[in-house]
């Protein structure tokens, strides 16, 4: 596979992609993640006993903010007028950890990958973060786009994780 990065230039310069030329079609990336957590702690989500408040709808709302702010923390990202961004959270009671699920779509001109990371990421740092108090021990883990569809290089699905 020799393909050319696009965002440096000829001389090996960092550069915003210019993107206006490509057509405006409908793009959807599905992003995800995982915190795995101490017994004790799930519990405390589960429960709704977490001192700092309800840790996964607090998350939920982080993942949503951070995808409609991800030009401003990626450089060379391109604004977007998102249109729709989800974040899907599951406990895994068994194993004691957060499953995260990040969907974003827009109709533009780039894709949304880089958004549904930040908002798989950011969801799970917020967990960490309204958690760490009672266990520094967490894994934030599997952060990886799944799903990519929409724009010139197709359909892309992720393979399954052992």
């Amino acid at each position: 596979m020799n393909q050319k990065l696009t965002h440096i230039d000829e001389t090996g310069a960092a550069h915003m992609v210019d993107v206006s030329q490509k057509q405006i079609t409908s793009r959807v990336a599905v992003a995800s993640g995982r915190v795995l957590m101490l017994p004790a702690t799930m519990a405390l989500i589960t429960t709704g006993t977490a001192k700092k408040g309800d840790v996964l709808a607090t998350a939920r709302i982080a993942g949503i903010m951070a995808a409609k702010r991800t030009h401003d923390l990626i450089p060379l990202c391109h604004p977007l007028a998102i249109s729709k961004v989800t974040v899907e959270l599951e406990a895994d009671v068994e194993k004691s950890e957060i499953n995260v699920r990040a969907t974003v779509k827009v109709s533009g001109q780039t894709g949304v990958e880089m958004e549904a990371l930040t908002a798989a990421s950011v969801t799970c740092l917020t967990i960490y973060d309204m958690l760490k108090a009672v266990d520094r021990g967490m894994t934030i883990s599997n952060i990886r786009v799944l799903e990519k569809m929409g724009g010139k290089s197709g359909h892309f699905v992720a393979e399954e994780l052992e």
